[in-house]
């Protein structure tokens, strides 16, 4: 081969490695609005439904399926029998919230919860608009039981969830008597885009919590716990960083949180196969100024700053950390580190058998317990 030649091949090479690390840095910023169905209703009965067998469906604990193209909703629990052979499972049919329940596609809903906290619930709530930077934020606001308004949860919901999300954590937060506010956050569904459309990790989301934030401490809050699950824990350590109003936090629980991005960013480069130096590239292309273009971001992203195993030091806040061993998409590992370190502020409850954020979905008693604990000791 030519020098000229082994020059343009070097440059095929690197262009080529761009061209990757690029993919995988807008795949991570850009939110997904395509939510495709992913199993199959095989049989109904008055007590069980019976569905493909994948590896959501065959997790055990309580979920929801939406169906009929979502306008459709079911919830089932327990796991009846699994037929490996022919590729079939069959659980508990716990309810049918909406439409009518037949053979057909079906997506399956890790948040068992759907629609606002009344209709879910039975609790009551009320829709109020939050005044924040990006503009008019939607929340859903759940009143304390017995009226009083001056112990208030603000729960985050993570990357591409619905608030729905969030619902799981209202019933025990009303039984201690915390008035629930739940916000949308940019780049939402329902809610304002940022000026490019991209996630930044919590590196802008976080004046969206700040927000509303604010509208409970301007509604009487005195306390206020922050709630987080998967990237909403991303959000709520970088409102707690950098809002004037963190003061105004009492105590922190994180589900599944990401402690670091950069530790996720390398663990889906492994599993989609991607070269670890390219998933390195991909890191640092979002970044860098001059490949905001590249990654289409307005703003580059400094990937360090979400990196609370090595800003251990600077927390100050009592939290505690709910993360499944068996997280396949968050990895538990920078959890385990971080409460090791500040085993001062930090209290670690680990699960197993849970895929990501589905902790209270495989035991929602012992969740419920580990939060109500946590909240009043």
């Amino acid at each position: 081969m030519t020098a000229a030649a082994g020059a343009v091949v070097a440059a095929l090479s690197a262009a080529g490695a761009v061209g990757a690390a690029t993919h995988l840095a807008r795949k991570v910023l850009t939110p997904d609005r395509l939510k495709p169905d992913d199993t199959q209703i095989l049989g109904i009965d008055d007590a069980s439904v019976t569905l493909a067998l994948t590896p959501e469906s065959r997790q055990p604990g309580r979920y929801g399926l939406w169906f009929d193209g979502g306008r459709g909703h079911a919830r089932v629990g327990s796991v009846l029998e699994v037929e490996h052979a022919t590729g079939r499972i069959r659980r508990v049919l716990e309810g049918v919230d909406t439409g009518e329940l037949r053979v057909g596609p079906a997506r399956w809903n890790q948040y068992y919860f759907v629609g606002n906290p009344q209709e879910a619930l039975g609790l009551p709530s009320r829709d109020v608009e939050i005044a924040a930077e990006i503009g008019t934020l939607a929340a859903w606001q759940v009143p304390a039981a017995g009226g009083v308004a001056d112990r208030w949860a603000i729960l985050v919901h993570g990357r591409g969830a619905p608030r729905e999300e969030c619902l799981r954590a209202v019933p025990v937060l009303h039984d201690l008597g915390f008035t629930a506010l739940i916000p949308l956050y940019r780049n939402d569904i329902g809610a304002p885009s940022s000026s490019d459309g991209r996630y930044s990790l919590g590196l802008s989301e976080w004046r969206d919590l700040e927000a509303a934030l604010l509208y409970a401490v301007d509604a009487g809050a005195q306390e206020v716990i922050l709630f987080g699950w998967s990237m909403g824990g991303a959000i709520v350590l970088q409102t707690l960083d950098r809002s004037w109003l963190s003061d105004r936090v009492t105590a922190v629980v994180l589900d599944a949180p990401v402690i670091d991005w950069a530790d996720v960013l390398r663990h889906h480069g492994a599993l989609n196969n991607i070269p670890g130096p390219i998933a390195g590239l991909s890191r640092s292309l979002i970044g860098h100024r001059w490949a905001r273009r590249l990654v289409g971001v307005h703003e580059p992203i400094d990937v360090a700053l979400t990196n609370w195993e090595h800003r251990a030091d600077e927390l100050n806040h009592r939290t505690l950390l709910i993360h499944s061993l068996d997280d396949e998409f968050v990895p538990a590992g920078p959890s385990i580190s971080l409460a090791a370190k500040r085993a001062d502020l930090v209290r670690l409850e680990t699960w197993r058998g849970a895929r990501h954020t589905k902790e209270w979905n495989v035991d929602p008693d012992r969740w419920n317990a580990v939060v109500s604990d946590f909240l009043t000791a």
